[in-house]
């Protein structure tokens, strides 16, 4: 034996063994609590998408079929009304009033703004191609924030505009969601996001994503 050996060195009986084995079990404990933030987070994130999704799809239904709520029954787009013809028409304020008057009721405008709410509204309640509905969802956003025209605070016949407020409304925040629903890829969870992306097409084109 060594002149300055410990005579119980070797027997794994130590305090720094302990210390250790504390230090592992934090390390644990923190991987645990980022994975349960991360599962939160997802499905959050899920719940957004499906939610959204039903606002795309319903506006597609409730128009289409005129379902009593913003689209009065027997005025729907099989009853021969126009999707577009209403709110498009009334347009009275902004840079493309005119523009819009001229689309209002076109079949061309009906056709594209219906495929647009539910091939929306397909692929978030889906879980699918998010990055192709979000660029969609904020080009048809940005829009209809142009037709609506916020900045207005009177109207073409001068009468107020009752805006809310300049710049934020409701298309925007829309937009952003459809854009944060891409980003963190939310049709992973409660979706068929995993699924899509496994597909030879979309991992050889990562914009079908």
């Amino acid at each position: 034996m060594a002149l300055h050996e410990h005579p119980h060195r070797g027997s794994g009986f130590h305090l720094p063994s302990l210390r250790g084995n504390r230090t592992a079990s934090a390390s644990e404990s923190a991987v645990s609590a980022d994975a349960g933030t991360h599962t939160a987070q997802a499905y959050a994130f899920a719940s957004l998408r499906l939610l959204t999704g039903f606002v795309f799809l319903w506006a597609f239904l409730d128009k289409t079929f005129g379902l009593g709520y913003a689209t009065p029954s027997g005025k729907g787009w099989i009853d021969g009304g126009s999707p577009t013809k209403g709110f498009l028409g009334s347009v009275a304020a902004g840079p493309m009033r005119s523009t819009f008057h001229s689309w209002a009721g076109a079949p061309w405008a009906d056709w594209l703004f219906m495929l647009g709410l539910l091939g929306i509204g397909l692929a978030l309640t889906v879980g699918l191609a998010l990055r192709i509905a979000a660029v969609a969802g904020t080009a048809m956003m940005a829009l209809m924030w142009i037709a609506e025209w916020p900045p207005a605070r009177h109207l073409a016949d001068g009468s107020a505009s009752m805006s809310a407020n300049p710049f934020a409304d409701y298309h925007l925040v829309y937009a952003v969601a459809l854009i944060a629903l891409a980003a963190a890829a939310a049709g992973d969870t409660l979706g068929a996001g995993r699924y899509w992306a496994g597909l030879p097409l979309v991992r050889d084109h990562r914009w079908l994503r």
